[in-house]
């Protein structure tokens, strides 16, 4: 599979998976009522990649919210700084068209621009059937139907489990829990684990202040930029937005972060800055 920076920084903020834990036990669920966030939000990062002991800002993700044909449209589109293009140049688009009644895929798009590699890869879930259909090629001219893979009822795509873990329940999470995650992706299912950290109540986040958060760390899948055993870390705001404010993970030379950089459109207030 291949990996490139903002590809893995939207794996990383897919830290949790259709789980809930009730007295230590992980309960699968699929189907989810959205009070987190509405139609019109956007969030955006800034990201850093850290090379020589020095924190490099490598690029941008932009996050938004629609509403298109009784679906929900989710999309992320990620482009690093001129100044860093000499080093990698990205410039992808992500999409996701969600069932508003249970934060499933019906569509996963990704047209992206990595370096030489470019890639349109089109995917429609039968639920049903419990089988994916995949249109890849190099361009969207160029994609061609694959043979469709079978898939779990709940699998999700990289942007879908985003905001569908937005809407869980954390405060029944114990600490040290750990909760499966399945993302379909490449034309394979990848399961994953992630580990409950707990509650950290005084987290500084560059440029935005001190926030309480609940801390996450996801295993990631080794590859071209991951090695084995690498393991990140999320921390999300403890607010009924449950934004994902600073997600952090080493790679294999070196380590990159994202941080939240500014939003508008939220469903609530804003996470309460806690520096007084």
């Amino acid at each position: 599979m291949r990996t490139t920076l903002i590809k893995y920084i939207l794996v990383l903020s897919s830290f949790v998976f259709v789980c809930s834990s009730t007295q230590g036990q992980v309960k699968q669920q699929c189907a989810i009522k959205n009070t987190a966030f509405q139609t019109g939000e956007e969030i955006r990062y800034k990201l850093y990649y850290n090379w020589n002991f020095v924190w490099v800002p490598a690029g941008e993700v932009v996050f938004t919210v629609q509403d298109l044909d009784g679906l929900t449209r989710l999309k992320a589109e990620g482009k690093t700084y001129k100044s860093y293009e000499w080093f990698f140049k990205v410039d992808d688009v992500y999409e996701s068209y969600v069932d508003p009644n249970t934060m499933l895929p019906n569509v996963s798009v990704r047209d992206i621009e990595e370096g030489n590699f470019t890639l349109y890869d089109r995917v429609e879930f039968d639920r049903n059937l419990s089988e994916a259909y995949s249109q890849r090629g190099k361009s969207k001219s160029e994609a061609v139907f694959k043979d469709p893979v079978p898939i779990q009822a709940c699998v999700h795509d990289m942007l879908s489990v985003i905001y569908f873990a937005r809407n869980l329940d954390y405060e029944g999470m114990d600490q040290g829990d750990i909760f499966p995650v399945s993302i379909f992706l490449d034309n394979e299912v990848y399961p994953l684990e992630v580990r409950y950290r707990g509650i950290h109540e005084k987290k500084k986040i560059k440029g935005l202040g001190n926030f309480e958060t609940y801390l996450f760390s996801p295993a990631t899948i080794a590859g071209d930029v991951f090695k084995e055993g690498d393991e990140m870390k999320v921390w999300v705001s403890r607010d009924k937005n449950r934004l994902p404010l600073l997600i952090e993970s080493p790679i294999a030379v070196g380590s990159v972060k994202a941080v939240l950089m500014d939003y508008k459109g939220l469903r609530y207030p804003a996470p309460q800055n806690i520096n007084q």
